[in-house]
């Protein structure tokens, strides 16, 4: 599968790029035009291969945004990046209206939280064309976190990405274009994360690539103890976990450290290979 120019033989990198006022870890800091650019090149400088904007925080209790602030917010970031790179940007957003604005300011890939279930989203993908990671979420934002409860969680996720796998599919969505995430911190427990992270080799099956984003979640703070802004080397230490488990793309706030966390884990697989 390619994404733009991307080939994922190889991991690689997305950099999380929030122009939000309440995002969990990094709220309000990348808001201004200029601040959200200077941040962007520096993931760039530090090796992303993919930089995902988003205009709406999905931290549990969130408040929704109109349609039209998060157009306001992102469409601007989006052009100014695909003006200075040709890294592909990807679009963080559940709107068809806001999938359609960023793809056309130069998007190249709808990360979806919501799995393109939201009022057009599957028909706004299948019309634009564009590479689509469809993520696994129970509940919604604002309620996600209230007792969220599986049989089995492992199983579930796979089955839920499975049956969105195939309605993409039936909706004229090239499989070739599909990313699967299966959510790690949406609806989901610290019990049900470690065994989703001990299991996701079982979703690779499915025969999609697997992004995965784990980077300063709470599940990483309960093992360590850590505040938001100290589990720099716990989620280092999780995406590597993560490669070796079988994701293909890691979609990191800490840029320069997993990319060198990744050059050391290739390195050993390739000096195994040789």
């Amino acid at each position: 599968m390619q994404i733009g120019r991307l080939n994922l033989e190889i991991p690689i990198v997305m950099g999380i790029l929030n122009v939000t006022p309440d995002s969990f870890s990094d709220g309000g800091r990348f808001l201004a035009r200029d601040n959200a650019l200077r941040q962007a090149e520096a993931m760039l400088r530090s090796g992303a291969s993919i930089i995902d904007v988003g205009g709406e925080s999905t931290r549990p209790g969130a408040k929704p945004v109109s349609e039209a602030e998060e157009i306001e917010r992102v469409v601007p970031i989006i052009e100014a990046i695909h003006n200075m790179t040709d890294v592909p940007v990807s679009i963080d957003t559940s709107k068809a209206g806001v999938m359609r604005a960023a793809v056309e300011a130069g998007a190249a890939m709808i990360n979806d939280v919501r799995a393109l279930r939201e009022a057009d989203a599957l028909a706004a993908a299948a019309d634009l064309g564009v590479a689509i990671c469809l993520m696994h979420m129970q509940g919604r934002p604002r309620t996600m976190q209230n007792e969220p409860h599986y049989e089995d969680v492992t199983l579930e996720v796979r089955e839920f990405l499975a049956s969105r796998l195939q309605s993409c599919i039936d909706a004229g969505i090239d499989r070739e274009h599909i990313v699967l995430d299966p959510g790690f911190g949406f609806g989901k427990s610290y019990r049900h994360n470690v065994e989703l992270l001990m299991n996701l080799r079982q979703l690779t099956d499915l025969g999609q690539p697997l992004m995965v984003g784990l980077s300063r979640k709470s599940m990483l703070g309960e093992m360590t103890g850590g505040d938001t802004g100290d589990r720099m080397p716990a989620s280092v230490a999780a995406a590597v976990i993560a490669v070796q488990e079988g994701a293909n793309i890691l979609r990191v706030h800490d840029v320069a450290e997993t990319v060198d966390a990744l050059k050391v884990t290739q390195a050993i697989a390739k000096a195994r290979q040789d």
